[in-house]
């Protein structure tokens, strides 16, 4: 009886690690581990908000905010 429970919270860690995955891959990565560190190792900043986050992210990733444009690599 005990299977079930293990299944279930196998198959929630690896939807986890799937959904982690593919932010990664469109580079945005997991907020809940930013306001980990962010709170551990800045606790006198604001964490961002996720709108800014999330903005901030796609702004490194693809050259955004006057960085020079489109980036690929």
């Amino acid at each position: 009886m005990n299977a079930i429970p293990r299944v279930r919270s196998s198959l929630r860690r690896l939807t986890c690690l799937l959904r982690d995955g593919a932010r990664l891959m469109i580079g945005v990565p997991n907020y809940e581990a930013y306001l980990a560190h962010a709170r551990s190792a800045h606790p006198d900043h604001e964490p961002m908000s996720y709108a800014q986050f999330f903005r901030n992210r796609q702004d490194a990733r693809y050259g955004g905010g006057g960085k020079g444009g489109f980036r690929c690599c």
